[in-house]
Parts: C-alpha cells; structure tokens; sequence
C-alpha cells in the first residue's frame, strides 16, 4: 500500500499500515521518516509526519507498539523530538 503524502491518510489505515511495517521490520525500531518514506511515492514524505505521530500515539496508548527516544520506551503521552516506533516485544 502506497499513500499520497498530499491527502491525509485515514487514520485507521495509517495504524494498521504502521502495524504492517512494523511486522516486517521484525525487532529492528524505525523512525517516523522512514516509514513515510516507505510508504510514499511522492517526494514530500514530510507531510506524513505528522499523522504518522499521531497514529502511532494511538497505537502505543493502546499497547500495539512502542515509542522509543534514546533508545528508551518513552511515555506516548510526554516524548518530544527524535523518536523511534517498534514492536512490543515478548522476551
């Protein structure tokens, strides 16, 4: 599934695509860039930054996935900057 970064993705399509890129990645934790980049056809992926955040605030409130800055889980609620997005992991 590719998105247009000119129209705001749905945002239950933008989770469960999150959740999809996510599964594939497997363990490895990938930036909100990244994932739009991926996502995208068109080179402003910029404009998905934001839903991409949001939807993946949504998901870490839910306990779907995990935001990490610095390596660290962090508070989906409270994070600011550079922030990473993986998988729960079952160890």
């Amino acid at each position: 599934m590719h998105l247009n970064a000119a129209a705001d993705p749905a945002p239950a399509d933008l989770r469960e695509l999150l959740l999809d890129i996510l599964a594939r990645h497997g363990e490895k934790t990938l930036s909100a860039p990244e994932i739009a980049r991926s996502v995208t056809r068109d080179d402003d992926w910029s404009d998905l930054l934001a839903p991409i955040r949001r939807a993946a605030v949504e998901l870490a409130l839910a306990g779907q996935l995990i935001i990490y800055r610095k390596g660290k889980p962090v508070d989906p609620r409270e994070f600011k900057g550079v922030y990473r997005l993986g998988l729960p992991r079952h160890d």
